[in-house]
């Protein structure tokens, strides 16, 4: 009896929480090979996110609210292993990306959203990827990584990222929708666009893009006319992205001393594959990452797979 009443009251708590109105949120999303494979610890092999959220106390008629966000990241490439030290060996160099961001995000009350973002960073030793993964391995017991030495030089990152998403089509359940999405990175590190669709699949009634946590608009205070509800549902992802630029790949055209570089393959498709839901004051994801081949010559030259958790709190 005591275990039922527990249960009871703890869902009625979840339902209750799901029902409040929070203004604020950290993020956590961490990305790694090692989260779709125990041995494959290739090519994008670590990314690190940290972020804040709060909505906008400016009003527009057209927008239904504005989210800000301020993101620290990290990202890590190596060759097809971490231990290869011959430059001969390396099918694509060694890189470390780490960054400051500043984004908004406009959410418009026709079920679209249009976000901006602003990246200062650096590319090179400076971005500490070779400790990092070092850091990582000695908790893993792995091998310490080596031929950092030849990873790509130092050179500033400044990119301008946006996002445009706007809503196709829905099922009169409200359980199945499918999104049209786009982004473009333009800077000294990336400069790509790509474009797709988001399907969702709700094991409950979904939540409008201009209030899920799919696409990072579920805040809301009083001046909003959504409240946070419990979302739950499976969702993929297909993009086609065309790259012009990767400074990871190529190394930047600010500094042209990095030893090892490589062509890029323009054309890439992208699927991600993911479950997202809401606990309390909590959101949780996982996503499994697929890209084709970056660029040429790879020892794994079937595509690059890694995972993606993703952990949020909200507060008012």
């Amino acid at each position: 009896m005591k275990f039922k009443l527990s249960l009871f009251l703890f869902f009625i708590s979840t339902y209750l929480l799901s029902q409040d109105k929070f203004s604020k949120e950290f993020s956590f999303v961490s990305d790694n090979d090692l989260y779709v494979s125990t041995f494959k610890d290739s090519y994008y092999t670590n990314g690190l996110f940290l972020s804040f959220k709060y909505l906008s106390n400016s009003k527009n008629e057209k927008l239904e609210k504005k989210v800000l966000e301020w993101k620290i990241g990290h990202e890590m490439f190596t060759p097809y292993k971490s231990i290869v030290q011959d430059i001969t060996q390396h099918d694509r160099p060694f890189a470390g990306y780490l960054f400051g961001s500043f984004s908004i995000n406009r959410i418009f009350k026709n079920n679209k959203t249009f976000k901006t973002e602003f990246q200062l960073g650096v590319i090179g030793p400076s971005a500490f990827s070779k400790e990092l993964q070092n850091f990582i391995h000695n908790i893993y017991g792995f091998n310490k990584a080596v031929g950092w030495e030849h990873q790509i030089k130092n050179a500033l990152g400044l990119n301008f990222n946006t996002e445009y998403n706007a809503l196709l089509t829905k099922n009169n359940a409200t359980n199945f929708d499918v999104t049209w999405v786009n982004s473009a990175k333009i800077g000294t590190v990336y400069t790509n666009f790509s474009s797709g669709f988001y399907a969702r699949i709700g094991f409950k009634p979904l939540q409008k893009i201009i209030n899920s946590i799919a696409f990072g608009t579920n805040l809301n205070n009083e001046k909003t006319s959504y409240k946070r509800e419990i979302e739950s549902f499976l969702y993929l992802k297909p993009t086609l992205r065309y790259a012009l630029y990767d400074a990871t790949l190529q190394g930047s055209f600010l500094n042209k001393n990095s030893e090892v570089t490589k062509e890029l393959i323009p054309l890439i498709f992208n699927l991600e594959v993911g479950l997202k839901f809401t606990a309390n004051q909590f959101n949780f994801g996982y996503t499994f990452n697929y890209n084709t081949n970056k660029t040429k010559d790879l020892r794994f030259n079937n595509g690059h797979k890694y995972g993606t958790i993703t952990i949020n709190y909200l507060m008012n």
